[in-house]
């Protein structure tokens, strides 16, 4: 009775989810052409110049200050150190209450992989990541570790839950495919990205998948996101938006209806909406190139990328470089810049 009562709950959640999200669209916002005389180009130019090195000394600023209070605060929620230790033993179980973790790898992994060949090019044959180190935040059991692994990267994992690193560390050394491109660390963050630490500005990428959505300070995660990474290093973030439509869909029939998650595994008040996690990581240091919504269909347990970004989505962005000039038109870094200033100006 309970298995058709909870079907038919299902059923009724997949078509009203697909209903609302249907009905949401997103508008394409485009720039108008300017025309101008040349002397005023070149006042433009300069002027946008200007702002561009007031705007990159004020970040540097930040971010020195920011990196003061890096060693006083933590990106660690006790409670949900607590909550994820009660589950690290099920983290490999494909049909239990990590499995649309599992399903979510036909996206994020594929989302990741294209990103980093775009910008590093193809890495050996069937190895497209090789040579390129990645740091999976809050790894858990491991999940998206491996197949990163799979694909030549060398991967570490870091989660401040024991337990999950000790499961992560048996599931791999079981499959000589990735024990030897995986290593897992039960550590945070920012013991990791500490000035001198073996962290600091090591890795290509760092991954940070379904883990925003639980930590105490955004502002220390997006800081030590940009202490590890390399110039020009790619931050990849999966999470849920913070709308009325993300907490019916995401507590309420996620959690207390269908049990797709354990209860309690998620708070909204810790959700965050594209624009303002775009501000954030703008402000340490990094440019925002693509955001894209995902859409999970419980009824088939797959997922699909969606133009909506109202419940879930994956967000791209690449740490600026620290060395570039700002005489250098071609750069696309510095043509961002000049574009922002361009617009604060007018």
């Amino acid at each position: 009775m309970n298995i058709c009562r909870r079907n038919m709950y299902s059923k009724k959640f997949g078509r009203l989810m697909f209903g609302l999200c249907t009905r949401c669209s997103t508008s394409v916002v485009t720039a108008a052409t300017i025309s101008t005389s040349h002397r005023t180009a070149v006042r433009l130019t300069s002027v946008c110049k200007h702002r561009m090195h007031f705007l990159e000394r004020r970040s540097q600023i930040g971010l020195e200050h920011a990196r003061v209070r890096c060693s006083s605060q933590t990106t660690v929620d006790p409670n949900e150190v607590k909550r994820f230790q009660l589950l690290a033993s099920k983290w490999w179980n494909e049909q239990g209450e990590f499995a649309a973790l599992h399903s979510l790898n036909d996206l994020r992994v594929p989302f990741i992989r294209d990103n980093l060949l775009n910008a590093h090019g193809r890495g050996q044959p069937g190895k497209p990541l090789a040579e390129l180190r990645i740091l999976d935040v809050g790894c858990g059991g491991g999940l998206l570790t491996e197949p990163l692994g799979r694909l030549g990267a060398c991967v570490l994992g870091i989660d401040p839950v024991a337990d999950s690193i000790g499961i992560a560390e048996v599931h791999a050394w079981h499959d000589p495919d990735v024990r030897d491109n995986v290593r897992y660390r039960s550590i945070t963050l920012e013991e990791l990205s500490e000035k001198g630490g073996q962290g600091a500005g090591q890795f290509d990428a760092v991954v940070a998948s379904e883990v925003v959505e639980h930590l105490a300070q955004l502002e220390t995660f997006a800081l030590c996101c940009n202490q590890v990474l390399k110039p020009g290093g790619s931050l990849f973030i999966t999470t849920i938006n913070k709308t009325r439509l993300s907490y019916a869909l995401a507590i309420v029939a996620a959690e207390e209806v269908l049990h797709i998650v354990p209860r309690g595994t998620h708070d909204w008040d810790k959700f965050v909406c594209p624009v303002e996690l775009e501000r954030l990581l703008e402000s340490h240091g990094f440019h925002v190139d693509s955001v894209r919504g995902m859409l999970y269909n419980p009824l088939s347990g797959a997922w699909k990328w969606t133009e909506n970004t109202s419940v879930n989505y994956a967000l791209h962005a690449v740490k600026l470089k620290e060395d570039t000039s700002p005489d250098d038109d071609d750069d696309p870094i510095v043509v961002v810049a000049q574009e922002k200033a361009r617009r604060w100006y007018n």
